[in-house]
């Protein structure tokens, strides 16, 4: 008789180059799509926040606090703080009243926002916050170059040169009713 000799079975070894491959790929593009998110620009935009801050031990605060409010209608922007609306006969807070600053000629006119801005931060220059909220149907360009004439402002030197400066960079978003 004769007796067949089996061979052993191969099996073969794991193939780990694709799944190198796919890993490699993915890890190019993460590198690649987070350079891309720096040099386009990040705006850091938080909620506004529920509570208030507590007050210190003994210690009253020298002023309110202003809560800076622009709102984006479809009329214009209503800048309102801790008073009421700002503007014109501010004293008497309506919420019939016009905007703030209106329409000119159908567009938003963010060159006197951030004039309406300048104005208010040399009355608080510790203040950093502003509240951002706008109509549901207002345009999203809107709303980021509103966001855009809160937070720099363009000042002449005494050299002529238009320098930017930093007006209320701590910008909220906030949702209208």
């Amino acid at each position: 008789m004769r007796r067949r000799i089996r061979e052993e079975e191969h099996t073969g070894e794991l193939n780990i180059v694709p799944y190198l491959d796919v890993v490699v790929n993915l890890v190019m593009f993460m590198l690649l799509s987070m350079t891309g998110l720096i040099t386009l620009g990040v705006l850091n935009v938080s909620a506004p926040k529920i509570g208030g801050e507590t007050a210190g031990a003994g210690g009253q605060p020298e002023k309110p606090p202003l809560l800076l409010t622009v709102a984006i209608g479809r009329q214009g922007f209503f800048v309102a703080g801790a008073g009421g609306v700002l503007g014109k006969d501010a004293e008497k807070p309506d919420a019939s009243r016009p905007p703030t600053i209106p329409l000119r000629d159908g567009k938003y006119d963010y060159a006197s926002l951030s004039e309406q801005m300048k104005k208010i931060k040399e009355q608080f220059p510790n203040e950093t916050a502003v509240i951002l909220s706008a109509d549901p149907d207002v345009v999203y360009d809107v709303l980021i170059q509103t966001m855009d004439a809160c937070r720099e402002g363009s000042v002449k030197d005494a050299d002529g040169k238009i320098e930017r400066k930093p007006l209320f960079f701590d910008v909220s978003l906030s949702l209208v009713g």
